[in-house]
């Protein structure tokens, strides 16, 4: 059976959890749900780092012992994660008795075999890293991360002989260009190792400076440097070196982390194991920074985002889609929470919300509420599988190598695809037209790819992706597989009872915006002579209220069709997709500036809330924005493509 050994950092226990943390572990999860449903046996592990100089201060700054101090934060942790649906094997602390025997055990193998030596060392030594920098690492003589100088240090301590491993980390990296992933950071590490020659690293730190870490097994007067000890929980966790979950797990082994650990994670880990006899690990996989206003997020910078009040703001499954829609993987991402409340509005209350909300409701209207007996496609269902086919098998192809962001956007191919078949098929008219069977082959089409996309969805936002399974009468057991899923069709059984509505994902309101600060008034100036006054501009309308402007619904459609009203010079039927079950109708006044032909597939803005009224005697249900200038009608339109029903805002 295929397995797959999905690793989080050990996070930091000097403070409490935020987004960046959120983010990794949600990925985790995610990947651990997705390979399951490809069929695989996971395990997935997590935890807490606990040693080392940042511990000891928090403490002290906490008034607690090192223990209590790291017992109280890493429970905050464990406590966290199932609050954002994450579901791992194992959670792991650096203070376990077992980790600490299993550290002991490693670093004594590595001695025994001559690779620790005892040595004088004289190096700069940044208290926030708990690491020493070479001259040429430091930045303006400071710490790249920190931006402060570092202490110099000299002491006796404890080395590891990483660089006579150097030749072979870099011959392993290029003859497996999959080993770090995506490329930029396997190239970042070759361009480190072909710099010059790698050092070698001070692995412990005397008791007289620091007594909170794993003591050496062959000098009680030293503890473990921070990194020998965290690094080895990943094979700890699985029983090293001689625990059965060892041999099952980790040849598959996917470790996730930051780009800010890329180097231990990168070059001291894969030098580690092979001193201990044990082959490197499959696939590290890196990820970018969220950045606040193009600022990494930092504790010490106060722009921290809290994860627990978005997930409760906008829901688990929501928040959950954001984080792995949002961030290319590899790449840093800004985070605002306009740009997560546009996404959600976007994506999911008008593309996939929308989508399901009409299916049902058609179902219910045309056929009780029961999926229909299909009939005999056509090409337009040709087409339609095809899509379905290809949007399951480049999401499972883009999931598997951690770019979740493309892959949400191959799926949602197919999700705004039925949005068009639905427009394009319309139902409504074959149900006026009494084609029964025509009807029940469109609605069974829609409704099975429906099924595809909230299979797929599972691993990013399992609760709403189980809610809309349940929605389609279906199960969302254990018996799914992606494979199967994209290959298939044809597995919504006739007759099965549906929901009458849907509406997981309410449009949620953009966040206010921030008032800025009253500028200082200024000092009075000399009156100087009046100047001629310009011509007076056209003056601003009466002011309204933000909540008054709240109220007008401004989305964007894209034109159907258009046709003259009859007897009427000006006016044009203009048929749109706003968002709605079904195609929405709008008189609109610009026949002598635009041809219908023009204007079908072409964007507007609409004003939706609008009373309906007849004008000519056809019904005419909101308005379409233009501006009329030196003779020409210029239509309002997004810079670029959207979901028709998006909100302008």
């Amino acid at each position: 059976m295929d397995r797959f050994y999905i690793t989080t950092p050990i996070y930091y226990v000097n403070a409490r959890p935020h987004l960046g943390h959120a983010h990794t572990t949600i990925l985790a999860d995610a990947m651990a749900r997705f390979n399951r449903l490809m069929g695989r046996e996971v395990h997935f592990l997590t935890g807490t780092d606990e040693h080392g100089d940042k511990i000891v201060k928090a403490a002290v700054a906490s008034g607690k012992s090192p223990q209590a101090y790291c017992d109280e934060i890493s429970a905050i942790f464990k406590d966290l994660w199932p609050h954002l649906g994450v579901e791992y094997s194992q959670f792991i602390r650096t203070t376990d008795p077992e980790h600490k025997r299993l550290v002991q055990k490693a670093l004594q193998k590595v001695y025994d075999s001559g690779d620790i030596y005892f040595g004088e060392y004289g190096g700069h030594y940044c208290f926030g890293c708990e690491r020493f920098y070479t001259e040429k690492e430091l930045v303006d003589g400071c710490c790249p991360d920190h931006k402060t100088k570092p202490e110099y240090i000299a002491e006796k301590n404890y080395f590891f002989r990483m660089n006579k491993y150097q030749d072979w980390l870099l011959e392993h990296i290029k003859a497996n260009p999959e080993f770090i992933r995506p490329e930029q950071y396997r190239s970042e590490v070759v361009a480190l190792l072909e710099s010059g020659a790698l050092e070698d690293l001070c692995i412990s730190r005397p008791k007289s400076r620091l007594e909170w870490g794993v003591e050496l097994p062959f000098d009680t007067d030293y503890v473990a440097y921070v990194w020998f000890d965290a690094l080895l929980n990943y094979l700890t966790a699985l029983g090293w070196p001689d625990g059965e979950q060892t041999a099952k797990f980790w040849p598959a082994a996917n470790h996730l982390i930051a780009k800010d650990i890329l180097k231990p994670h990168a070059v001291f880990w894969p030098t580690m194991l092979k001193a201990m006899g044990m082959e490197p690990f499959q696939h590290l996989n890196v990820h970018g920074y969220w950045l606040i206003k193009d600022t990494k997020m930092s504790k010490s910078l106060g722009n921290v985002v809290d994860p627990l009040s978005l997930k409760d703001k906008y829901g688990l499954s929501g928040f959950r889609y954001f984080l792995l829609r949002e961030m290319t993987f590899g790449y840093d991402s800004s985070f605002s929470e306009e740009a997560l409340c546009g996404r959600f509005n976007s994506d999911l209350a008008n593309d996939l919300g929308n989508l399901f909300s009409r299916a049902l409701a058609m179902t219910h209207k045309y056929f009780g509420g029961g999926v229909p007996q299909a009939g005999l496609g056509g090409p337009d269902e040709e087409e339609l599988i095809l899509m379905a086919k290809d949007a399951c098998l480049n999401f499972q192809r883009l999931f598997e190598r951690f770019q979740t962001a493309k892959a949400l956007e191959a799926l949602w191919e197919l999700v705004r695809g039925l949005n068009k078949y639905i427009d394009t098929q319309a139902p409504w008219a074959l149900f006026k037209e009494n084609n029964g069977s025509r009807l029940a082959t469109v609605m069974y089409s829609v409704l099975e790819c429906m099924r595809k996309v909230a299979v797929h969805l599972l691993p990013v936002m399992p609760e709403a992706a189980s809610a809309m399974l349940a929605q389609l009468g279906q199960d969302g057991g254990t018996t799914l597989n992606l494979q199967a899923e994209a290959e298939g069709w044809g597995q919504l059984s006739a007759g099965t009872a549906v929901a009458k509505a849907s509406n997981l994902f309410p449009r949620v309101e953009p966040p206010a915006p921030a008032v800025p600060a009253e500028p200082a008034p200024k000092a009075k100036e000399a009156k100087a002579a009046p100047s001629p006054a310009p011509a007076a501009p056209q003056g601003p309308k009466e002011p309204i209220d933000f909540e008054d402007f709240q109220k007008i619904d401004l989305r964007v459609a894209t034109v159907i069709s258009a046709e003259p009203v009859p007897k009427a010079d000006k006016l044009l039927l203009v048929k749109l997709d706003a968002g709605d079950p079904e195609p929405r109708q709008v008189v609109a006044g610009i026949a002598e500036f635009w041809k219908p032909e023009d204007l079908v597939g072409r964007q507007v803005v609409v004003v939706a809330n609008l009373k309906p009224r007849k004008l000519r005697g056809v019904e005419s249900q909101g308005m379409i924005l233009a501006v009329k200038q030196d003779g020409r009608l210029e239509l309002l339109a997004p810079s670029a493509t959207v979901a028709p029903g998006s909100a302008v805002s």
